[in-house]
């Protein structure tokens, strides 16, 4: 399922003070989905390259990240689709709010996004920096023309259709090489 979890307990809407923290109901999440089975670092191979993979339950193809370890650094579709012929469920931890000037990981998080989305890909992600995938990039008024902001309307509706019902419904397209 694709669920966010944030820790800004003031603006989230379903937040109730008896619940556990979101970081708690995310890491309980990724335990109950992986079944407890062995979680382990691998490297998939794309074009010649490796993709450091530091956390997978092999067995239930679900990888987990942390957002820099996918956007941080130089990644481009290739290696964003040869995660999401990999594993169906994908936790990315530490998911920041986007500015503008970030140049480079706002595509990153765009192409990511569209490759998850074309292997119908569930995801799971952690965040204390929005509550609302609207508010996941901010634009000032003299930027609100550039590509990034035009491409990242399309990335939002995306995401939220990945939180749909009939998106959740999809069969995985990946394989278990």
């Amino acid at each position: 399922q694709t669920v966010y979890f944030t820790d800004d307990t003031n603006q989230h809407p379903d937040y109730d003070e008896d619940k556990s923290s979101a970081r708690d109901s995310y890491e309980q999440l990724f335990k109950t989905l992986t079944k407890n089975s062995p979680i382990n670092s691998t490297i998939l191979e794309t074009q010649g390259r490796e993709i450091f993979v530091p956390s997978a339950s092999s067995k239930h193809s679900i990888a987990r990240f942390s957002f820099y370890d996918l956007c941080g650094t130089a990644k481009g579709a290739a290696d964003y689709l040869a995660i999401g012929e990999h594993y169906h469920t994908l936790f990315i931890d530490d998911v920041p709010r986007l500015k503008f000037h970030e140049v480079n990981l706002v595509r990153r998080w765009i192409t990511l996004v569209d490759a998850l989305y074309e292997c119908h890909v569930k995801l799971v992600l952690h965040t204390s920096a929005w509550t609302e995938v609207e508010d996941m990039f901010m634009v000032d008024l003299e930027n609100d023309h550039c590509d990034e902001v035009f491409a990242f309307d399309r990335t939002r509706s995306r995401m939220e259709e990945m939180r749909s019902e009939g998106y959740l419904r999809k069969k995985w397209v990946g394989s278990r090489l």
